[in-house]
C-alpha cells in the first residue's frame, strides 16, 4: 500500500518556491567576450602544441574550456569570416566573399574578379542587434574591416566602437595612434596593450549589466612588429633550443596572451567570472609569408599552406569556449565546427531568437558535454588571394574533404584523418565519394546563390603568374 502524501508539506514547498520566484532576483544573462585574433595559425598556442611560443594565460583558459581541435574559419581571408561571425551566415550567402576592398584584377588571370559587397549590408541582423533587445551593452574594440562611414560597428548595433574602421591592418603597432576613438600615445606604446586597456575599461564600466565585448585584435596581422625586448627573448630561446622560427611573430603571440591574461584578471576583479562566456578564435589560418621575405611568418604544419588557400592551413583555426557551469574543464572536441556556429551559440546561450536564416548551429550540446551529429561544412572563395590562392570551393563531410578549383574544374579529394597534410589526392581511387561530395558542394552553392567567376577574355597563360613571388605561387596539384 502506498504511503499517504503529506499535502500540507507539499503545499508549503510549492508556496516557498513560488515566493522565491516572485520575490527572488532573476538570474542575470551571461556576458560574452568574443576575441577574434587576426591571421592566427591553428597551432600557434602552447595548448595546441606549439614548441616555443609562450601562452600561459591561453593555456590556463584552455584547461577551463572546451578546446576544439577541428575548428574552421568560414573563409581563408578576413572580411568574409568577420561578416559570418556577425551574422551567422556563410560568406557566399552574404555575397561578401573577399577581404574589403579586394585586390585589383590581374589582366593575366584566367578568371575575372567576382564582384562582392564592399561593406556588411545594413539589412543583415548582427550579433549586437540580437542581444541589445535583451538588455545587453555591446562594444567593438579593435579591427572592424566590414566597411567605413555608414557601415561602422555603431551602424550595426554596437554601442561603442574603438579602433574599428574600413582598414584591414594598422599603420603600425606603436604610437602615436590615429584610429577611431583611439588617438595619441608614444613610440613605445603598443597597440595591442592600448586596445586591451580600452576593453578592460568597458568591462569595469558594465559589470553590473550583461554585455557583449567583441575584441577583434589587430595582432598578429602584418606589419609583423613587437617590442624589441620580447623579440630578443625569442631570438635567444630559439637559439638555445636549436629551432628555427620568427622571433617577432612569437613576441606578438606573447602580447596577445598578455592581453587575455589582463582581461581575465579584470573580469575576476569585477566579480563576474561566473557570468562571463569566453570565445577565442581566429579569422583565418596563419599567414605563411610576408611579401618577399624568405622565411615564413608562421608554420601551419602538418596542415598544408596558409591564409588565402582552402587547404587546411588557410581555414583551420584554434577555438576555445569557456562557459562556467556548463563546460567541463579540459574537454576537447574533434567535431568539425565553423565560424557561423559561434553566432548561433551566443544567440542560444543569451536566449535570443534569430530573425533571419542562420547557417550556423549552436554548439551548446558540445559545451554541455554532449555531441552533435555530423554536418557538412562548405567554403566558396571565387577570388585570387594575395598569398597565391586561386578561385575555389570546398566541402568537408566527416573525414572527407573535396576542393574544386574554378579555373579548370580540377577536383582534389582527401581523407583528413589519414592525410592531415592533404598530400594524397584520392580523386581517382575514390571516384564515387568525389562525385557525392561534388554534388553536395554544387547543391549548396545553388542554395546560397553563390556567385561564380567568369572566364577572363584577356587571359594570357604566358604571364599567368604575374605579380606573385616564388613563395606565393600556387602549390602544384597533388595527383
Amino acid at each position: 500500500m502506498s504511503k499517504p502524501v503529506n499535502t500540507s508539506r507539499r503545499g508549503f514547498l510549492f508556496a516557498a518556491l513560488g515566493t522565491r520566484i516572485a520575490f527572488g532576483q532573476p538570474k542575470r544573462k551571461p556576458n560574452f567576450i568574443v576575441v577574434l585574433v587576426d591571421d592566427l595559425g591553428w597551432q600557434d598556442w602552447g595548448c595546441y602544441g606549439h614548441p616555443f611560443h609562450e601562452t600561459p594565460n591561453l593555456d590556463r583558459l584552455a584547461l577551463e574550456s572546451v578546446k576544439f581541435t577541428q575548428a574552421y574559419s568560414a573563409c581563408p581571408v578576413c572580411s568574409p569570416a568577420r561578416a559570418s561571425l556577425m551574422t551567422g551566415r556563410y560568406p557566399a550567402r552574404l555575397h561578401l566573399t573577399d577581404w574589403i576592398a579586394g585586390r585589383r584584377q590581374w589582366p593575366s588571370s584566367k578568371l575575372l574578379t567576382v564582384p562582392f559587397e564592399q561593406q556588411l549590408p545594413l539589412s543583415e541582423t548582427t550579433l549586437p542587434e540580437m542581444l541589445k533587445p535583451l538588455g545587453y551593452r555591446c562594444a567593438s574594440i579593435g579591427k572592424w574591416h566590414l566597411g567605413g562611414e555608414g557601415s561602422s560597428p555603431t551602424d550595426h548595433g554596437f554601442d561603442v566602437n574603438i579602433a574599428g574602421d574600413h582598414r584591414g591592418s594598422p599603420p603600425g603597432y606603436f604610437g602615436p595612434f590615429n584610429l577611431v576613438n583611439l588617438k595619441g600615445g608614444t613610440k613605445t606604446d603598443l597597440l595591442t596593450s592600448r586596445i586591451t586597456e580600452e576593453a578592460a575599461q568597458f568591462i569595469g564600466g558594465n559589470a553590473a549589466r550583461p554585455f557583449l565585448l567583441y575584441l577583434p585584435h589587430y595582432t598578429v596581422h602584418t606589419p609583423i612588429q613587437a617590442p624589441e625586448a620580447l623579440i630578443e627573448k625569442y631570438r635567444r630561446k630559439m637559439a638555445s633550443l636549436g629551432m628555427d622560427g620568427n622571433p617577432t611573430y612569437a613576441a606578438m603571440i606573447e602580447t596577445l596572451d598578455d592581453s587575455i591574461g589582463g582581461l581575465r584578471e579584470k573580469v575576476k576583479a569585477a566579480g563576474i567570472e561566473n557570468e562571463t562566456v569566453w570565445i577565442i578564435t581566429s579569422d583565418n589560418g596563419g599567414l605563411r609569408y610576408e611579401g618577399k621575405a624568405p622565411k615564413p611568418v608562421t608554420d601551419n604544419s602538418p596542415a598544408r599552406n596558409g591564409k588565402g588557400h582552402l587547404y587546411e592551413g588557410g581555414i583551420r583555426v584554434p577555438l576555445l569556449i569557456r562557459w562556467r557551469g556548463a563546460t567541463k574543464n579540459g574537454t576537447e572536441s574533434a567535431t568539425p565546427v565553423i565560424t557561423p556556429d559561434l553566432f548561433a551559440t551566443v544567440v542560444e546561450i543569451a536566449g535570443a531568437r534569430p530573425r533571419q536564416t542562420v547557417d550556423g548551429r549552436s554548439l551548446t550540446p558540445i559545451l554541455r558535454g554532449g555531441k552533435l551529429a555530423g554536418k557538412p561544412l562548405f567554403w566558396h572563395y571565387p577570388h585570387y588571394s594575395n598569398q597565391g590562392g586561386v578561385p575555389s570551393g570546398a566541402v568537408r563531410d566527416g573525414e572527407w574533404k573535396l576542393i574544386e578549383f574554378y579555373e579548370d574544374g580540377r577536383l582534389e579529394l582527401f581523407h583528413l584523418q589519414r592525410d592531415a597534410g592533404e598530400r594524397r589526392n584520392l580523386i581517382h581511387r575514390q571516384a564515387a565519394k568525389a562525385r557525392e561530395l561534388h554534388a553536395k558542394l554544387i547543391a549548396w552553392r545553388n542554395s546560397v546563390n553563390a556567385v561564380m567567376p567568369k572566364v577572363n577574355p584577356g587571359y594570357d597563360p604566358a604571364t599567368s603568374d604575374q605579380g606573385l613571388t616564388g613563395s606565393e605561387k600556387p602549390t602544384p596539384p597533388v595527383g
